[in-house]
């Protein structure tokens, strides 16, 4: 098997990439902790093809991105174009409108996402969906995420799955990531700490997730990239959270 690259979700440190300059700065910082993948996500409006020159002057690959829906419905040349320029076989949303929540939502969203997930496919990109833990909900007895996977075939809907996400849903990560095997391109690795308030954000390894057993079954799912995203660093630099990261996964034989 081979084993999936660590990448930087850029979403982490979206309040340093809002102009070029912070790009260009974020990315080097990025590339000197050692990561060599990136997940575009929070950027702010960075001309696309400056975009492409900065990964390039610094060896990183657009592992995936997150745009918003209404992009792929209204944008989607555009869209296909960045992706093309970036050298990005797969593109995600980080989340659906509130509107989509429940079973209409989940008719809706395979109704629309069929065209554009074809269009995408013939430019060679797939496409993925990102949960939180509101996709945990129950209809009928299922979680409305299950739904989802079980009524979209593989090959028009990918999970991105969202370990820390996952478990505050109430779920078990490593036994999601089993059932999304073959159709999880991309895993995103956020861990979970406690505190006397209640559950928090943390770097990979300071936090109660149990990453061998999940690092084994993204393994055997074929997933490619593991990006490194923490929401919230709570007064700590998000870039220090990064590196404190991919020191676990580098100790943990990532990348």
């Amino acid at each position: 098997m081979t084993k999936p690259v660590a990448g930087a979700q850029l979403f982490t440190v979206r309040d340093f990439i809002k102009d070029l300059s912070g790009v260009v700065a974020s990315f080097r910082k990025i590339r000197e902790i050692g990561y060599t993948a990136v997940q575009i996500s929070g950027m702010g409006p960075v001309d696309p093809k400056e975009v492409a020159k900065v990964l390039k002057d610094n060896g990183l690959a657009c592992g995936i991105t997150h745009m918003a829906w209404s992009r792929f419905l209204n944008d989607l040349d555009r869209v296909i174009e960045e992706h093309l320029l970036w050298g990005c076989r797969h593109a995600a949303i980080g989340s659906l409108p509130a509107e989509y929540r429940g079973a209409e939502g989940i008719d809706r969203f395979l109704k629309e996402l069929e065209p554009v997930a074809r269009r995408l496919a013939a430019a060679g990109i797939d496409f993925s969906y990102h949960n939180h833990a509101h996709e945990f909900v129950r209809i009928n007895g299922e979680t409305w995420l299950g739904v989802l996977y079980r009524r979209a075939p593989a090959a028009l809907l990918k999970a991105e799955l969202d370990t820390y996400w996952v478990q505050a849903g109430g779920g078990d990560p490593t036994a999601w990531i089993q059932k999304c095997a073959g159709r999880i391109p991309v895993l995103h690795v956020k861990d979970m700490c406690m505190t006397k308030d209640g559950a928090r954000f943390a770097p990979i390894g300071d936090g109660n997730l149990n990453w061998p057993a999940i690092f084994k079954a993204a393994e055997e799912a074929g997933t490619e990239f593991l990006m490194v995203e923490q929401d919230q660093c709570y007064g700590a630099d998000p870039f220090d959270c990064l590196a404190a990261s991919y020191r676990f996964l580098k100790q943990m034989g990532y990348p």
